[in-house]
């Protein structure tokens, strides 16, 4: 048995197009490995606070120095830490906002890049932690950016994942969702045929 977390961080429920990709890798998954455990945590109905002082000072000091609000920021990130530590499969859900991945988004992989826990410092230079594992991230694009000089989101997500260790790390892109006709129907015929083969 594998675990599976995903990730959502649309900011709408109703109509998101990466929502629909997650649906879909959900079934798809299940068909193909029903005793699977599929864990999502949704970064829109519960957010993720953004890096402050509380999480540095939970994170700096030891246990006798924390405040009560260091430790309960401290505690958010262990949980939110331990859910990504127990998995085999990650996959992130993320529309492209303003040419990049969602802020609450961005707060969630604050609190899971962790020196010591999911990356080390070494003699040779940082070394992730999490190797084995693999990762997916369904995207959702008002236009047409894989490989151009706009997408911001997979050349950081690649960066980040393979800071900690995550190199098997698959994009699955439906773009030109907002431009309508053969555009959008092309965008998602095209994702949705890399997710049949995810599984």
């Amino acid at each position: 048995m594998s675990r599976v977390l995903i990730i959502e961080s649309s900011a709408r429920q109703q109509d998101s197009v990466s929502r629909q990709l997650t649906q879909t890798f959900i079934s798809q998954w299940k068909a193909a490995h029903p005793a699977d455990q599929i864990t999502v945590r949704d970064l829109a109905v519960n957010p993720v606070p953004h890096l402050d002082i509380n999480l540095l000072g939970g994170w700096m000091k030891s246990a006798e120095q924390r405040n009560d609000s260091e430790q309960a920021s401290l505690d958010r990130s262990n949980e939110l830490t331990d859910e990504l530590l127990a998995a085999d499969v990650l996959v992130m859900a993320a529309p492209m906002y303003n040419f990049a991945i969602p802020s609450t988004l961005k707060a969630w992989l604050d609190h899971v890049l962790r020196a010591g826990v999911t990356f080390k410092y070494t003699e040779t230079g940082p070394q992730g932690l999490l190797s084995g594992k693999r990762a997916y991230v369904l995207t959702a694009r008002g236009g047409i950016y894989a490989g151009g000089p706009a997408d911001h989101q997979e050349p950081y997500l690649r960066q980040v994942m393979g800071f900690i260790g995550i190199n098997d790390v698959t994009f699955i892109h439906a773009e030109g969702m907002n431009l309508g006709g053969d555009f959008q129907e092309k965008g998602l015929n095209q994702a949705n045929a890399k997710l049949s083969q995810v599984a």
